[in-house]
């Protein structure tokens, strides 16, 4: 008996092992699945691309929303012109809805609106895009209507000769914007005699002599699958959106490389010049202006301190209640009758960019505002401090996030990053970068492209007491006494 008992001990104490170590597997197993969950649900909703054979992108985001927004962002835009068909990229924006080889206008605008759906389109220098918002159910037929008008568009000879009215007359209504017009001269004073330089709509004498067989070979070379991201955000079932990019853009075929304009394809490098460029008009109440220098592009893990940087200089107008206690001392400046209105920018492309600041403020005041800008560069190029650095890193995310509210900006940022990264970056990786970047980092990036630099300036209206170049040069850089 003593024997049996002493052969149960070990018996007993292996089972009780055992059971601890199923135990502590079960355990491990949960907190992994717990840790695997977790991960999952931090890519939710998931951004899901698939390419296609014909070099076609498609990416969504579904959110289970009743309604969506789906497009086309193209690889086109007028970087890609030359200079005596700058403007082709936007006359072709416009001709897209003048109808096509199996709808007229009328009947394409009577099917939208049947639809309840919006059709919109925008070119920049980078990039033309197409969308269209609608019920989810109604996502087939919005594909079909935007691969009909990119496709097939008939750009006949009537409808453009009726549309170089519409865009003249648009072109006079952007010179009333004076925040579109000073950006245009600050670009063309940036990037002279180079691409960037021109402006999105061209020049009046070019669109008066455009021709149907300009904007047949721009979309030729450029209106092509490999170029093209059919983006959709929304409900949209990314399976489904597949199956539509295969039946309705499968068939395009590739750019012609043996097309005597096939060098326009090619990205050409845009060299940056330190100037400036002034409009005086004293009719114009207030000078509008800007001070910039050369920031860099889209991927460059440059652009984050940037984005940062740019965010603690931030924006004012005299609409706010606040201004003299602001933690932005540019916006204090303004505060103190400086300025009208400011706003920071980050201007980006696929290879640079314009890094600065756009402002209004009255003639008799406008270089105090000048020097109170370059002040701020100057600071953060030398003394910038931990507690802006997280004030920036807080604000930007916060803005990021905002400006991602709707099926329609998520779509267009979908599109965008495809076309700028390759990939959409999820929201938790960009703000895990923010979070790691430290003062040091935006000290780094400011030494590089903001300190002793050449700036640009460009400013319309009364500008007579601007700030002399030479002055603004002057400031760009800090010398102790």
């Amino acid at each position: 008996m003593a024997s049996r008992l002493l052969n149960i001990r070990p018996t007993l104490q292996n089972a009780l092992k055992q059971k601890k170590l199923l135990e502590l597997s079960k355990a491990w197993n949960r907190s992994s699945s717990i840790a695997a969950l977790k991960e999952k649900f931090v890519n939710l909703p998931p951004t899901n691309v698939t390419e296609l054979d014909s070099g076609l992108k498609v990416a969504t985001e579904d959110t289970g929303a009743p309604t969506a927004t789906v497009g086309l962002w193209i690889d086109a835009g007028s970087r890609w012109e030359t200079e005596e068909t700058n403007g082709v990229a936007h006359f072709l924006e416009h001709m897209a809805f003048k109808g096509t080889e199996t709808r007229s206008q009328a009947d394409l605008e009577m099917e939208i609106e049947s639809l309840g759906a919006h059709l919109n389109a925008y070119t920049s220098r980078e990039q033309t895009v197409f969308y269209a918002k609608c019920l989810k159910q109604d996502i087939p037929k919005a594909v079909e209507i935007l691969s009909d008008i990119i496709t097939k568009s008939k750009l006949g000879e009537a409808e453009i000769e009726r549309e170089r009215g519409v865009i003249l007359r648009e072109m006079q209504e952007v010179e009333t914007n004076l925040q579109e017009v000073v950006f245009d001269y600050l670009h063309a004073t940036a990037y002279q005699q180079t691409p960037l330089g021109r402006t999105i709509l061209g020049p009046s004498k070019n669109i008066k002599s455009i021709s149907r067989k300009d904007l047949v070979d721009y979309v030729s070379l450029f209106y092509k699958p490999a170029r093209m991201v059919l983006a959709g955000a929304g409900g949209v079932n990314h399976d489904e959106l597949v199956k539509l990019g295969e039946k309705h853009f499968g068939s395009v075929p590739a750019a012609n490389m043996d097309h005597p304009l096939a060098r326009q394809m090619e990205l050409t490098p845009c060299r940056y010049t330190g100037s400036e460029i002034r409009h005086r008009d004293d009719s114009i109440p207030f000078c509008h202006a800007a001070i910039a220098v050369e920031g860099c592009g889209w991927a460059n893990p440059d652009n984050l301190p940037l984005m940062i940087a740019s965010t603690i200089i931030g924006a004012w107008d005299r609409t706010q209640g606040i201004g003299a206690l602001n933690a932005s001392a540019v916006a204090r400046a303004g505060a103190e009758g400086k300025a009208i209105s400011y706003q920071a920018f980050n201007t980006c492309y696929k290879d640079t960019g314009l890094w600065g600041v756009y402002f209004v403020s009255e003639r008799h005041i406008v270089e105090d505002f000048c020097c109170a800008i370059t002040d701020e560069f100057r600071r953060l190029c030398t003394a910038v401090n931990p507690a802006d650095i997280e004030r920036g890193k807080n604000l930007l995310k916060t803005s990021m996030l905002l400006q991602l509210d709707g099926t329609t900006p998520i779509c267009e940022d979908i599109g965008r990053q495809m076309l700028c990264y390759n990939r959409r970056i999820p929201f938790h990786e960009l703000e895990a970068r923010i979070d790691k970047i430290t003062v040091n980092d935006v000290y780094d990036v400011m030494q590089h492209y903001v300190y002793d630099k050449c700036p640009v300036m460009a400013g319309v209206g009364p500008t007579e007491d601007l700030i002399d170049y030479e002055n603004l040069r002057s400031k760009m850089f800090y010398l102790p006494f």
